[in-house]
């Protein structure tokens, strides 16, 4: 599966949100690429946190940073409706 170049995605999203705001979403995948990319902006958020932390020499300061980022992620992951965030065994 080929990844899509910026603008391929850029407009694929705008369409997405266009689509959500009309109420034009019958199978949900409008819903379900925006909540995709924001879960992924959050998870390269971890990502980023992670080296950081590793390559800081385990340092206090970037130790909590690391550890909002995976409070968030695990926030955006969980369901509104469910107010348990996914487990990641952390």
């Amino acid at each position: 599966m080929g990844v899509p170049s910026k603008e391929e995605l850029d407009e694929a999203l705008a369409e997405a949100a266009r689509m959500r705001e009309q109420g034009e979403d019958p199978h949900h995948l409008a819903k379900v690429l925006l909540n995709h990319d924001y879960r992924i902006h959050t998870l390269e958020k971890v990502l980023h946190a992670a080296e950081l932390y590793l390559h800081s020499g385990q340092a206090p300061r970037e130790h909590s940073q690391l550890v909002r980022a995976i409070e968030a992620a695990k926030y955006a992951s969980s369901n509104s409706a469910d107010k348990d965030p996914l487990r990641y065994g952390l």
